[in-house]
């Protein structure tokens, strides 16, 4: 073979593996783009599952297919919304009531699949480890579209620091946790069926006054919350009276919330439905130790 021969081969050869990888990349997008799609069907159908133990199975698996994409493609957003989303909403639905230090391994693992999302913003992550008001400051670098992120980097965060209240250094940043969900409520105060004052409730709810409660603004906040949902979101009604009605011991509000949920069809909100049927578990629990927290 001469030059020119071994020229034109190595040519032909090296063309063959450029186009090879990028048909294998292409190929490899659009089966990645495919089953995003897929798995967000999936999630949506689970929340309109009614039987607690389908779902529970259904989500677990689908979390770990979900960290398996990211094995590949670390920096999806995508993906990463769908984990933080999942293990925290997994956590809250299926673990919390049984096992409180599994739930909070549950949660730190919705909490950092967020902050995966939230760092790719450098203004954020220049202040991630700073003080509050610097922390806070730099929030003003996301937008409307950021609100997913933000409202599930802070539900996973504040249910660990819920989770841990004998950890001082996790108590210690429930103030950014604050302001995460003050961002939401600024930017898309519907988001989640009124998620963060849901949250900010039972935030504000839960604690005494001393450590920082204040009864008559969770009282507010739940309000806006039911205003929102128009009383279809169930699991409010549970957040409510375990935080808010305890805390201030109104045992009458604390029934009655619970009766609502007892007298309401989990298909009043056909695409929360799971939602909606894991509050009706956790409102007979919440009876159960009615004698205790009052």
């Amino acid at each position: 073979m001469n030059v020119r021969s071994s020229r034109l081969v190595l040519g032909r050869i090296t063309i063959f593996l450029i186009l090879s990888t990028i048909s294998f990349g292409c190929i490899q997008r659009i089966a990645m783009n495919s089953l995003g799609g897929i798995l967000d069907n999936g999630f949506a159908v689970i929340n309109e599952e009614s039987d607690l133990k389908i779902a529970e199975s259904s989500i677990a698996s689908d979390l770990k297919l979900i960290e398996s994409i990211l094995r590949s493609d670390p920096d999806n957003t995508h993906y990463l919304l769908l984990a933080s989303r999942g293990y925290s909403s997994y956590a809250l639905g299926f673990v919390e009531d049984d096992s409180i230090p599994r739930a909070r391994d549950l949660y730190v693992r919705g909490k950092e699949f967020g902050l995966r999302i939230l760092r790719q913003n450098t203004t954020f992550a220049a202040a991630e480890s700073k003080p509050l008001s610097e922390f806070s400051a730099s929030l003003s670098s996301f937008s409307n579209d950021d609100v997913p992120a933000v409202f599930w980097t802070a539900v996973g965060w504040g249910s660990q620091i819920y989770t841990s209240l004998t950890d001082p250094s996790a108590v210690a940043d429930l103030g950014k946790v604050e302001s995460l969900m003050r961002f939401v409520a600024a930017h898309d105060s519907s988001y989640f069926y009124g998620g963060a004052d849901f949250f900010l409730g039972t935030m504000y709810g839960s604690r005494a006054k001393m450590l920082g409660g204040d009864s008559a603004l969770s009282r507010q906040y739940f309000e806006r919350c039911l205003a929102i949902n128009h009383g279809k979101f169930l699991m409010t009604y549970i957040y409510y009276a375990r935080s808010y009605a305890v805390q201030t011991q109104d045992q009458h509000l604390f029934e009655s919330l619970l009766t609502m949920i007892d007298t309401t069809s989990i298909d009043i909100l056909p695409e929360a439905r799971l939602s909606n049927a894991i509050a009706k578990r956790k409102a007979k629990l919440l009876r159960s130790k009615e004698n205790d927290l009052f």
